[in-house]
């Protein structure tokens, strides 16, 4: 970008307005590898007057009926809807993702959180026990907690920022959250929407930062009682440690590391189809992508031939083009990182098949510094490798041949995480079984990334503490009273 264009400048959004930080910082388009956003470096002085602003917002906003939130949800999320275009492109242009990823997948799905919540809160019920020998009636009501932190990633913005927002608000409680500095500008734009929704002012309050500074002050600040965070295992380590002292809910989705096993009776060309799938979308840019693909020997050969085959289909380009699949990877520093897997695996002996250092990428001239990368495939990769064992988080899949299926089940379930696992096979009794004995907190069985909203999200191990999900969610973000009635 010349150095006579204006860059986009964001502002924090707190307590019904937006408001300029003293500190800024560089936002790059991954695309071109170019600043063209500044963003602001907030602190613990703006998370306080954030925390401030929510604390007193919640008073009203929890005494509002279910009813009279939801409304506010849906008007959101109409409004959203309504400007998807606009969203999209900013979320490509921000992320790297592909127009049509954002188009089809982030800005839908960020619309249709707060529908969801705004649905599912109205239709939750609570206990009750009579005990009737002691002339007495109990029953538990759900309240909200109060202020919510939440933390969200860089790698699906809009759509992880508003999983949270949506059924934090939805329960009655107000919010400070912090998106990645990465990719801040589509939180930034929903901003602009929430007084036209009916937010009251302070429910839902936004500040920009890095996690060291913003991220730091707001788990570990007295007035928020419950922390919601989507992120890697090593910062989530430092949120358990920071807000310990004050004892507060944590939910903790982090990453993985999730095998797909391809037995020789799958469908050989769905198997391979969705594999390709779910090992690159988002440019491997998911948490739930497949890194580990155990083959059973029998059909690995032609497995591996087809697969490879089919990889190199898979278009990786400038973002705007509707016809890639991939666009460009988050930053300079993480394609680097990723890069740094492929020359490991060379340097241990494995084979690239195709992709990073195999294949040639051609690219406009405006897009030469991007941070693209091809999706990778490598073969000859020991289980004890940082390759099998290290989430990648970028295009870049191993593929290996196993004989038994315990041999499979032990090798799936050798690693620190457990987010997710595909199984591949046409017995019925085998993917049962197969899928009771992966340490995973989602299973799918012949596809991948089916989604059922109700349904509990979350991992095993390393991969996270807590679910999200319809009434998971719910329970997180309210507090459970018993109250008994003597007559």
């Amino acid at each position: 970008m010349s150095k006579d264009m204006k860059y986009l400048v964001l502002e924090n959004y707190i307590g019904g307005k937006f408001v300029p930080c003293s500190k800024l910082m560089d936002s790059f388009d991954p695309s071109t590898g170019e600043i063209y956003c500044k963003v602001p470096d907030s602190g613990p002085e703006e998370v306080d007057a954030a925390v401030r602003a929510a604390n007193e917002a919640f008073p009203d906003w929890s005494a509002k009926s279910p009813e009279e939130r939801a409304k506010v949800l849906n008007k959101l999320a109409d409004l959203i809807e309504a400007r998807l275009e606009e969203f999209a492109q900013a979320e490509s242009k921000d992320q790297g993702k592909t127009i049509t990823f954002a188009r089809n997948v982030d800005i839908p799905r960020s619309a249709y959180n707060f529908r969801f919540f705004a649905s599912s809160v109205l239709h939750h019920t609570t206990d009750c026990s009579q005990m009737d020998h002691m002339g007495c009636l109990n029953y538990t009501v759900r309240c909200p907690v109060g202020v919510a932190g939440l933390i969200s990633p860089w790698n699906l913005p809009l759509y992880l920022l508003t999983w949270k927002i949506a059924p934090a608000v939805a329960t009655g409680n107000t919010v400070v959250a912090k998106p990645s500095e990465m990719t801040s500008v589509t939180a930034w734009m929903m901003c602009q929407l929430l007084e036209e929704a009916g937010f009251p002012p302070g429910v839902v309050n936004i500040v920009f930062g890095t996690g060291p500074r913003a991220g730091d002050a707001l788990v570990s600040h007295p007035d928020v009682p419950l922390i919601s965070f989507t992120g890697s295992t090593a910062t989530a380590r430092l949120i358990t440690e920071r807000s310990a002292p004050h004892c507060k809910k944590l939910s903790l989705e982090l990453g993985g590391k999730n095998p797909a096993i391809i037995f020789a009776d799958a469908d050989m060309d769905q198997s391979i189809s969705t594999t390709v799938r779910s090992s690159f979308s988002n440019q491997g840019e998911i948490c739930l992508c497949t890194s580990r693909i155990f083959v059973e020997r029998s059909v690995y050969p032609e497995f591996l031939t087809r697969f490879v085959e089919a990889v190199r289909r898979w278009k990786t380009g400038v973002p705007s083009d509707p016809s890639n699949d991939n666009g460009a990877l988050i930053s300079k520093e993480h394609l680097q990182k990723v890069k740094g897997y492929v020359a490991l695996a060379l340097a241990e002996g494995a084979q690239v098949h195709c992709g990073e250092g195999v294949d040639s990428l051609t690219l406009p001239q405006h897009n030469a510094d991007g941070y693209f990368m091809l999706p990778t495939v490598i073969s000859g990769v020991k289980d004890s490798s940082a390759l099998m064992q290290e989430e990648i988080f970028g295009p870049v899949t191993c593929v290996t041949p196993f004989d038994e299926e315990e041999e499979v089940i032990s090798r799936a379930n050798g690693v620190r995480y457990g987010l997710s696992a595909t199984v591949w096979s046409r017995d019925v009794g085998r993917v049962h079984r197969v899928a009771r004995k992966l340490q995973a907190g989602l299973v799918w069985t012949n596809c991948w990334l089916v989604r059922d909203l109700n349904l509990p999200f979350g991992g095993m191990k390393n991969s996270g503490i807590g679910r999200e999900g319809g009434k998971d969610s719910y329970h997180f973000f309210t507090e459970v009273k018993v109250i008994a009635i003597k007559h």
